[in-house]
């Protein structure tokens, strides 16, 4: 029973106006869902994907008028975006440094070209070139050309205290494999690789032990979880035994409409997600007309009218 990629991973904007328009303008992604939190419906959750809304492109928000994150260890540090070639990353280079904000430079990093950015909240992003490898779905209406867009996440890094502890449950639970270390870009750590599935860029951890770091404050600006691919609700539950099995505490089984989820945090701290890949965002919606309108799974639409009035205009 192997997971398969990152499904989604959720951070947090306290400005949803100017992060609708930043991932949708700047970035060219789509918003391919407008909903609620559906723990807490005074929030937006906002996903962006690629054109098809496929599993493992959503990167998705919650709109918390928190205070900005502060930076540390025990928190998910860097989401990173793939796209296809080191034109795409000059493209991007280009793209992001005329709109102004936080852009590095390319380089190597783990033998791949990547540019490190940040959105005006202080998201920590980075484009990592995929070289290509798989399919992707552009978003003919993006603002970006095709060939330059973004076509799913790549791997994510964490930063922990006890790197062995994080590791027992990656390999021993998750059945996750330890593929490789190499230098953080600032030479002062190892990042340790850690690949689920058939591996490759979106199919990756990156964990780096910090622990000098004052633990991370979740906020603004940061991450709130990060979400695994299971590619079917008999697997799905698979794992929900397993990990009760394996005496792992967990919220059990919760049915987002969406997808499937099963969320329980690694012994740093970090919240972890197992999401099945169906039934997906075309459940109630046209493909065409995804994220045109709020919408809301069947358990709460009776309370759309106030829902809508404790929601801001976008």
């Amino acid at each position: 029973m192997q997971l398969t990629g990152i499904h989604h991973l959720t951070a947090i904007s306290a400005k949803p106006r100017e992060n609708l328009a930043f991932y949708t303008g700047l970035l060219g992604m789509r918003l391919v869902k407008k909903t609620v939190n559906q723990d807490d419906v005074r929030a937006y959750h906002l996903f962006y994907a690629d054109g098809r809304a496929n599993p493992g492109t959503d990167l998705t928000f919650f709109d918390f008028p928190a205070a900005p994150e502060r930076r540390g260890s025990n928190s998910i540090s860097a989401t990173s975006l793939r796209v296809a070639g080191e034109q795409s990353l000059g493209f991007w280079r280009d793209r992001l440094k005329q709109a102004g904000g936080h852009t590095g430079d390319i380089s190597e990093v783990d033998g791949r070209l990547t540019l490190p950015f940040e959105d005006k909240e202080g998201q920590r992003l980075v484009l990592v070139d995929d070289g290509g490898a798989g399919s992707a779905s552009p978003w003919e209406k993006s603002a970006v050309p095709a060939e330059h867009q973004i076509r799913g996440l790549g791997p994510i890094m964490l930063s922990v205290r006890d790197l062995a502890r994080t590791e027992q449950v990656l390999t021993g639970v998750m059945n996750m494999r330890r593929e490789r270390d190499y230098a953080a870009p600032d030479a002062r750590a190892q990042v340790h690789v850690f690949a689920m599935g058939e591996g490759g860029p979106a199919a990756e951890l990156h964990l780096v032990e910090q622990r000098d770091l004052p633990e991370a404050r979740q906020g603004a600006g940061g991450v709130h979880h990060v979400a695994f691919r299971t590619p079917n609700e008999e697997q799905y539950h698979t794992w929900a035994r397993r990990l009760n099995e394996l005496g792992v505490r967990n919220s059990g089984e919760i049915d987002r409409f969406y997808f499937r989820s099963l969320y329980f945090r690694e012994p740093n701290g970090i919240l972890f997600e197992i999401a099945s890949d169906g039934p997906g965002f075309g459940v109630d919606e046209a493909m065409d007309r995804l994220g045109e309108k709020l919408v809301l799974p069947p358990f709460l639409e009776g309370r759309r009218t106030e829902i809508e009035k404790g929601l801001k205009a976008l």
